[in-house]
This record gives C-alpha cells, structure tokens and sequence, in this order.
C-alpha cells in the first residue's frame, strides 16, 4: 500500500482525455482496484455519464451545534445539517472538456432533499476537489488501494474567492473508503466520514448503490429505492 499525492514515478501521465482523474494519479495502482471500482473509478467516455442510487445507511451530521453553519453551506451544496437513517440517495457523475469528473449527489431525506456538488481535477499531480456551487471549498486528497478499495484522506483546505486561493488551517479531515460489497458484487459501499480535532466525527454518509454509463441524452436522475434495507 502506498500513499499517493503526485502522479505515479516515472510513468507518462496520459492526456486528459485517455484516462480519469483517478487514474492520472494512481497510475499502475489503478490497476489493483476491484473491477467494479475501475469502471467507477475509470474514464467515462465522451457523450456519456455515470448514474448511480442507493440507500445510505446514514447520511449527515450528528452535531446538533454544528447545525447554524452546516445549513449555511447546505444552501452553497457543500454539506448539510439534517441527520437520518435509510436515506435515499442518487448520484450523476459528468466528464469535463479539460479533464475534469463534476458529480451531482441528491439526499433525498423525508422533508426535503439536499444537494452536494462538486469537481475533481488533477494539479501539479495532485487529486483536488473543488465543492459547492460555485466550487468555493478546495480539498486536496490523497488516495492509495488497498485489499482491492479505494482509499482517500485530505490533506490541505483552501477558499477560493474572487478568484483569489486563500488556504485553510486543518480544521477537519476528510475520509473516504469505497469498496465492493463482498455479498453482492453487483453492489459499491461507500464510507465518507469528516472528523474534527478534540471532537471526532461531525459528518458522515455510509451505504451501498449501484452505477453504471449512460448517454450523456440520458441525463436524468436515476430511479431511487425508497424502501428500507
């Protein structure tokens, strides 16, 4: 298992449009990953998008006295405040002209539905995520396989303002764990987890979905079980 920032050492970076975003920075690592989780992980081909739904186990944050911020960046499609269990959820996921991988992910709670958004691009080497609206909030990530899943863990925050970067102290960490369900390989599981000094968690989503490609003509929000597990 090896941590990755930068491209992998030594090996020709492809151009954007041979390969995705994960694999730019894995490299031959890529290649360890659970297949399900190469064609989620790989490019999506020009004209198409990924679809995918599920039930999160639970999604959003327990801290109650994080509520007045969280709901000032649920309206900016960054994070939100409720908290349940079985909620329904859809993601889309959308090729970039440069590159990039934007994805849209709806929660579809039960009296309302929240909204996260975001854009992943490769700089200098390295994974960064840009989320919001109006992709305010930068993320740097490390990501590394390991036993077939995909690993993450942020390294750096920033705003992005007026165009202007202005970097954040470490005042929360994110992880995310993506793996195949070993009962149903059909199934993705996916653990995203936010974790604060002195505090420990804030924010978490956790469940299981199925993905897959679609024509791009077909962009319309896949159908969601609203059943329990």
């Amino acid at each position: 298992m090896t941590r990755i920032g930068t491209g992998a050492g030594g090996a020709r970076q492809p151009d954007p449009g041979e390969a995705s975003v994960y694999q730019r920075v894995l490299g031959d690592e890529f290649a360890l990953l659970q297949p399900r989780l190469q064609t989620y992980f790989g490019p999506i081909p020009r004209g198409s998008v990924g679809v995918g739904s599920g039930i999160y186990e639970m999604a959003g944050s327990p801290a109650r006295w994080l509520s007045p911020v969280l709901a000032i960046m649920a309206s900016r499609h960054i994070l939100f405040p409720e908290f349940e269990r079985d909620v329904p959820f859809a993601i889309t996921n959308t090729p970039g002209r440069d590159g990039s991988l934007s994805a849209t992910r709806t929660f579809r709670f039960a009296r309302r539905h929240r909204l996260m958004e975001d854009t992943m691009s490769v700089i200098d080497g390295r994974l960064v995520d840009r989320l919001g609206k109006r992709r305010g909030l930068e993320v740097a990530l490390d990501l590394w396989v390991e036993d077939g899943a995909l690993r993450m863990a942020s390294t750096r925050l920033a705003l992005r303002v007026a165009g202007i970067r202005l970097p954040l102290p470490r005042l929360a960490t994110v992880h995310l764990d993506e793996s195949v369900d070993s009962a149903d390989l059909t199934l993705q599981h996916v653990d995203v987890r936010i974790t604060a000094p002195l505090v420990g968690e804030i924010f978490r989503y956790a469940g299981d979905f199925t993905y897959e490609l679609r024509p791009a003509s077909d962009k319309v929000s896949p159908p969601v079980d609203t059943g329990s597990r």
